[in-house]
């Protein structure tokens, strides 16, 4: 009988293969254990540990994870490449993500961080636009995207909805976007919102004489979303939007892999992402899932404001960093500010994030004392006064709709 020892997954020497995926966990041990001893265990389960000894035999390949480099809260652990299914992502994360989160060996542990080996990235598609979405599906080059949502988020009717993304898109928008829960209900129905939607799309191209695009909520069971994909395409559309948390990563791929073919591009909601990332000391990182989310194949994704807007949020310039660096090849992911912006405050997050982002403002168009259009204008007139290196102040004596927005809110983030 063959026992296994959870020292045989601690080797605090250990250095890492360049095949290993190697995954940065913060731990907080139960009473009477110490960090070596919770880590080695955060190894041995996530790999191929059991807590009784096995009459295992000759015929098994060895798939230990190694925990090391180990101090007051943190480990890393290093996981063969053989572990792991190819291109699989819910196989991967049943392994650094699964019952570890549920063990009694650690009082809390958060998956915080992970290096790809390029052996497992080149099992995923990745993005197939990323940040060439503002020249080679829109009009936008080396600015900031614009973007906005209809609100109220639910409950406009279909007639409604179209209007306002008429309003937005004339007044300088690049992308009206519906939110997380508006799919296909009554009283605004998918089918009819697409169709109508893309058709005024069409119109304001004509009149703006810039490209325009339309992120159409397609969340539902996988199957319906790739049918739901193959519709906007036969509409015209360019884009899609998937809430990639509450779909599930295995039926993201799939709508990855339709997309391919469809040429579209895909807007990735966050919604549900605290459930997971909110506590700094359990669950995962905003930062493990914005990597899943690129690996997955979407090309925009949600990240914050930097400390701006209403939302609370991590490291959101880190993760940006993570999103546009070099991964084994695979194309970067355009970073989404969204929460609470207005156009008071469009300087100081272009400051903090950089330009090559898409800026997201509901409230703070829509709620523009002089209407939709007015609200848009004004967040455009707020991006391009950035870029041209002009404060909002300046480009507000010749903008009035700028002006309104200034003395509406301010240049203060809402809390």
């Amino acid at each position: 009988m063959t026992g296994i020892e959870y020292d045989d997954f601690l080797d605090p020497e250990y250095e890492p293969v360049e095949t290993d995926l190697v995954c940065e966990f913060r731990l907080d041990p139960a009473a009477g254990m110490s960090m070596d001893e919770a880590a080695s265990r955060v190894a041995s389960e996530s790999s191929n540990g059991t807590w009784a000894p096995l009459q295992a035999g000759e015929d098994v390949t060895d798939l230990s994870a190694v925990a090391f480099d180990i101090d007051a809260d943190r480990a890393l652990v290093a996981y063969p490449a053989a572990l792991f299914e190819a291109g699989s992502l819910p196989q991967i994360l049943s392994c650094i993500a699964g019952n570890i989160l549920g063990m009694k060996a650690v009082d809390s542990i958060r998956l915080m961080d992970c290096k790809w080996p390029a052996s497992l990235v080149e099992g995923f598609r990745g993005p197939q636009f990323g940040s060439a979405v503002r020249s080679e599906l829109l009009d936008a080059d080396d600015r900031p995207i614009t973007a906005t949502v209809p609100k109220p988020k639910v409950g406009l009717s279909t007639d409604r909805h179209v209007e306002i993304g008429r309003e937005a898109w004339r007044g300088g928008v690049d992308l009206l976007k519906d939110d997380e829960n508006l799919t296909d209900q009554a009283f605004n129905p998918f089918e009819e919102r697409t169709r109508r939607s893309l058709a005024a799309r069409d119109e304001l191209e004509d009149e703006t004489g810039e490209r325009k695009g339309y992120l159409i909520n397609i969340t539902a069971e996988t199957d319906e979303m790739v049918r739901r994909a193959e519709f906007v395409a036969d509409h015209g559309g360019r884009f899609v939007m998937v809430d990639i948390i509450t779909t599930g990563w295995a039926a993201l791929q799939t709508v990855r892999e339709a997309c391919e073919g469809l040429g579209l591009a895909i807007h990735a909601h966050r919604a549900m992402h605290a459930a997971f990332d909110r506590l700094d000391h359990h669950g995962v990182s905003m930062r493990c899932l914005a990597q899943f989310a690129r690996l997955a194949g979407v090309d925009h994704i949600h990240t914050g404001t930097a400390g701006l807007g209403k939302l609370a949020n991590e490291d959101t310039v880190g993760i940006n960093e993570w999103l546009r660096s070099d991964l084994h090849g695979l194309n970067d992911v355009l970073p989404v500010a969204s929460g609470g912006l207005h156009p008071g405050i469009v300087d100081q997050l272009l400051d903090a994030v950089g330009t090559n982002v898409c800026v997201q403002a509901g409230g703070g168009i829509h709620g523009h004392p002089d209407g939709t259009e007015a609200g848009a204008r004004a967040l455009r007139e707020a991006v391009e006064a950035h870029v041209d290196g002009e404060s909002l102040e300046h480009r507000a004596e010749t903008v009035p709709e700028l002006a309104a927005a200034l003395d509406e809110w301010g240049t203060e983030t809402p809390r």
